[in-house]
């Protein structure tokens, strides 16, 4: 049983400075309060998220309310960042010069804890691939905590004391981890993302396979070649005739199987879409590799209905289908769930683009979407790049999108926010746009 009152040795005698106090900061701190380390907490803000928070457990914080600066890098063995820092900064890349050690929350907590770790990533799905995995765990009367990327921050994690440890990993977060060694690694799928942080894509993807390293079994999508790792791993797909473990059968239907053998139809699923059967079947992959039970995985999935703001069933009204997938903020994201959809789409879309290629999405825009709706930042952007593929129209905020979705739909449509782009433009977070939207919808509905 983990005892984190007790500092581990790999971790002790060394003076640690916490760069950024947002949530993960936060969670860092409080680690390194908690168990006596020597902290600093620097952040550029007077006043940043949590402080108040962080000074009322404990008697002495010591915050550095100013930028990074050569004094408190020279202060510092190791600086713990948060995911939102790019380690690109010039201020962080002087201290690496000067041999600091540069790390983030994921590689503190490699370094104590004695459980099975398994780590997801991917450009897509991670989240509902991790919490599926979670509740199919839990339905096996196994104890799990699941976090990361999402939720409780992996540190926080350690109080549970579970029999595993499921974490969604972001690209941001493997770039500062070095000595995790899952039990079952996986990446989901890989598309264009982030590339405001990253030089290229090829940047990107070296970022997300770093959790294939140390990993026991990798879990990879075999429709997907840039996720593979080797010939050893195992595969989820698609396609009924792929050599995958895991897979879709046709067979009067759609079935989620292993090897040949029917485990679940696609209509006993709360999940819609193409995409979701993938997650699902990832999902299965994963659990059953750590020895979780078919019926225990069978079970969550018959009951999994998905999480907020991913695929979102809103409401229908008069016969038109209003879906929230206001977390596609990528382009393989929202092309995953306009190809997902059986009904004729109104998307509405747009926001920051991230300097993604939005004209990868041009023939899935052709083929399956009425009318885009366009708001946002980059709006003429995605406006340029889909000219020609389907109608196009601009708004200037997201009651006028959906007022103009609502008088544009007929019955037997969807009208999906998949917004391939981030939404800090206009809102605090994907969250906050998908509360907006399914408020206006509401609205409709009286």
């Amino acid at each position: 049983m983990l005892n984190v009152s007790q500092p581990s040795t790999a971790l002790q005698d060394v003076n640690y400075l916490v760069v950024g106090l947002g949530l993960t900061g936060y969670s860092v701190a409080r680690y390194l309060l908690r168990n006596g380390y020597r902290c600093r907490i620097q952040d550029s803000r007077d006043i940043p998220p949590y402080l108040i928070e962080l000074k009322n457990q404990f008697e002495t914080v010591d915050f550095q309310p100013h930028s990074l600066d050569a004094r408190l890098i020279a202060w510092a063995d190791v600086l713990v960042v948060s995911p939102g820092l790019s380690i690109q900064q010039r201020e962080i890349q002087q201290a690496i010069d000067l041999g600091k050690s540069v790390l983030g929350d994921i590689e503190l907590f490699a370094r104590v804890v004695d459980k099975p770790v398994i780590a997801i990533t991917g450009s897509n799905g991670k989240s509902t691939v991790t919490t599926l995995v979670g509740e199919m765990i839990n339905r096996d009367d196994k104890s799990v905590a699941v976090g990361g990327n999402i939720g409780t921050a992996a540190l926080d994690l350690l109080e549970q004391d579970a029999d595993f440890y499921v974490l969604e990993l972001s690209s941001y977060q493997l770039e500062t981890t070095f000595s995790l060694k899952p039990r079952i690694a996986a990446v989901l799928n890989l598309s264009e993302d982030h590339l405001d942080r990253y030089p290229g894509y090829a940047e990107y993807i070296q970022a997300k396979l770093r959790i294939y390293e140390n990993a026991s079994l990798r879990v990879s999508n075999f429709d997907d070649e840039v996720t593979r790792y080797d010939a050893r791993d195992t595969c989820f797909s698609l396609d009924p005739d792929a050599t995958a473990e895991f897979k879709l059968l046709a067979n009067g239907g759609f079935w989620l199987a292993h090897r040949n053998e029917r485990w679940i139809s696609t209509d006993d699923l709360k999940l819609s879409g193409r995409h979701n059967w993938a997650n699902c079947l990832a999902a299965m992959a994963i659990a059953y590799a750590i020895g979780v039970s078919r019926s225990a995985i069978v079970t969550a999935l018959q009951n999994f209905g998905g999480i907020p703001h991913r695929s979102q069933w809103v409401a229908e009204i008069d016969g038109v289908e209003w879906i929230n997938d206001s977390k596609a903020t990528n382009v393989g994201a929202a092309q995953a769930s306009i190809e997902g959809r059986e009904r004729p789409v109104i998307l509405i879309a747009g926001g920051q683009s991230k300097g993604a290629d939005m004209s990868i999405m041009f023939n899935t825009v052709e083929q399956k979407v009425k009318l885009v709706i366009l708001l946002g930042e980059d709006a003429a952007r995605l406006q340029k790049a889909w000219q020609g593929a389907t109608r196009i129209e601009r708004v200037g905020n997201m009651h006028q999108a959906v007022q103009l979705a609502n008088k544009s739909a007929s019955r037997g449509e969807c009208v999906l926010l998949a917004p391939a782009c981030a939404s800090f433009d206009m809102y605090a977070s994907f969250e906050a746009r998908g509360d907006d939207f399914m408020q206006r919808v509401a609205e409709l509905d009286g």
